[in-house]
């Protein structure tokens, strides 16, 4: 849920600077039912009906889910912003994949919000020995925050893209002054 804070913080920042809602409208993603099949996918692996039978197959699917994502996203690097999104998304995926097909998260973050290691398939997991422990989920929002989770590196960077993402979308298109018209070149005698 740490994106839904950069969502939020995006449109306010886009408000308070002069942007319009309008330009969201106007944004050209390509690609994109890819994104919103891969994050359903993982919406419905991580609800406890799934994530309680999935079993062996939650890595894989994980894995894939998120790869879907990460294509999709790929094929829009042109849009300001998403260069960020995928730097966040690959950070994530590479400590995902470099452990088994688990987010590791450390016990402290997950302490902090008053939680403990899941006992079925989720997409955090406490691993004692995490390859690649800088990009693991190693923060956590406050307690008090709704929605509040535990983050990674990678989110932090996917949370700044997809705020620049909107803010720079927000502005596209804004009236402003218009471009002065060029200066004639005198007619030759």
């Amino acid at each position: 849920m740490f994106i839904l804070y950069a969502l939020v913080a995006g449109l306010v920042i886009g408000l308070v600077t002069g942007g319009r809602l309008g330009g969201l409208a106007k944004l050209e993603f390509r690609w994109g039912g890819l994104i919103a099949l891969g994050f359903l996918a993982q919406v419905l692996l991580f609800s406890d009906a799934v994530a309680s039978r999935v079993g062996d197959l939650g890595p894989v699917l994980y894995v894939a889910s998120t790869l879907l994502v990460v294509v999709a996203v790929m094929r829009n690097a042109r849009i300001p912003g998403v260069p960020l999104v995928l730097a966040g998304a690959l950070s994530n995926m590479t400590a995902i994949v470099a452990n088994g097909g688990y987010m590791p998260a450390t016990p402290e973050a997950l302490a902090s919000l008053g939680k403990s290691a899941p006992t079925i398939y989720s997409n955090s997991a406490v691993v004692p020995d995490p390859n690649l422990p800088l990009l693991i989920d190693r923060f956590a929002l406050p307690h008090w925050l709704p929605f509040a989770n535990v983050f990674s590196l990678g989110d932090v960077l996917l949370a700044i893209g997809v705020a620049v993402l909107i803010v720079t979308a927000m502005h596209r298109g804004r009236p402003g002054r218009q471009p002065a018209e060029p200066a004639s070149l005198p007619e030759a005698a």
